[in-house]
């Protein structure tokens, strides 16, 4: 049984999130026929998806909604320790946690709004911070290849505190003509499990790393064994894998699965209801900040690797003809990827033989 004992310490208890996911998954089905009275219908796999994917008018749309969580919070107090702003990687890091998501249906955003809320208006009196802001957005969007359609900076006093900023926004992406949402339903014994490297945290465990600071004599100017401050290496930015997609369905491969690996690390790698197992016998090297973050904890490898990305920042399953053409485009658009495993008939489950692991289809479920 897969455990998160480090996250309910923090704050944060899938298993009581999970089940309210669950609960708003039964419901929001509930609505389906309001959309088919407006003349579109949906795709009924997308519920528990990472984006909701609905047709209309002949075209095939997926939208999400995404926050970044508390890593804002890391970039706040590293900047009162330090006078550097990295505003700028944390926009990337919000806009990656929406279009990341976009893209694992097989669509390609082509619009991002922004939230942006403050519990004092006085977080933007800082020009420099709210400038890196701003243009980090710009430039992440232009990475994404998709339009910043706008959004809302709303003042919440008594629900954001005054120092803080919450990020988050959404995109509507679409599937291009042709091709056919990717759900994972295709995924079949035989398949191939690739890798792509993650960059370090990514958007997921900011509260654990918060934790692990807070009990260090330096706190985030923490010397790294690389040299770097705990903190730098925290605010790494997210790595956004939209052009990889678009050149992998461009490419004309029909990928079986696509995913980022966020929260609940390694468990997202089964997350259709399939019955098969997931055979990892390859793994990413683990990022500095990372490896040291599993030490400070005293996490065991098994809740590492269902916890956090451990160097994994996003998976593709594929047949296996199509193993080539996933690698050569993560190499050309700049990315790292591991033929990391496959797919083989059983229980479902995810097996990381290198360490003895095997986290069962109990472990991760939300529909």
């Amino acid at each position: 049984m897969a455990r998160h004992d480090e996250y309910r310490r923090s704050g944060v208890d899938y298993d009581v999130l999970d089940e309210v996911k669950r609960e708003a998954i039964a419901l929001a089905a509930a609505t389906a026929p309001l959309l088919e009275a407006a003349g579109g219908r949906e795709f009924a796999r997308s519920r528990g998806s990472s984006a909701f994917v609905f047709e209309i008018n002949g075209a095939t749309y997926a939208m999400v909604v995404e926050g970044l969580g508390t890593k804002s919070a890391i970039a706040a107090e590293y900047q009162a320790a330090t006078g550097v702003s990295r505003f700028a990687d944390i926009a990337q890091d919000a806009v990656a946690a929406i279009v990341n998501d976009v893209i694992s249906v097989g669509a390609l955003p082509v619009v991002v709004t922004a939230y942006f809320a403050t519990g004092d208006s006085a977080w933007f009196s800082s020009r420099e911070r709210a400038l890196d802001l701003l243009n980090g957005w710009r430039a992440a969007c232009e990475q994404a290849g998709a339009v910043w359609g706008g959004g809302e900076s709303p003042t919440l006093p008594g629900v954001v505190m005054p120092e803080a900023i919450e990020l988050g926004g959404s995109s509507l992406g679409v599937v291009p003509a042709g091709h056919q949402p990717v759900f994972g339903d295709r995924i079949a014994p035989g398949d191939v499990i690739v890798l792509l490297a993650s960059s370090g945290l990514h958007a997921n465990g900011a509260s654990l790393a918060r934790r692990v600071a807070a009990g260090l004599p330096e706190g985030l100017t923490t010397r790294l064994r690389s040299g770097r401050f705990l903190g730098d290496a925290l605010l790494d930015p997210s790595r956004i894998y939209v052009s990889f997609v678009r050149e992998l369905l461009a490419a004309g491969v029909v990928p079986s699965f696509l995913n980022g690996i966020t929260g609940h690390g390694f468990l997202k790698i089964m997350r259709t209801d399939l019955d098969v197992r997931y055979e990892i016998t390859a793994l990413p090297e683990i990022p500095e900040v990372l490896g040291f973050l599993a030490d400070r904890l005293g996490m065991a490898p098994a809740e590492a690797y269902s916890t956090v990305n451990m160097g994994a920042g996003y998976v593709v399953i594929t047949r296996p003809d199509d193993v080539g053409a996933v690698l050569r485009v993560a190499r050309d658009t700049g990315h790292g990827a591991l033929v990391a495993g496959r797919v083989a008939p059983g229980r479902r489950a995810v097996a990381i033989e290198p360490l003895g692991i095997e986290y069962a289809g109990g472990d991760y479920q939300l529909s």
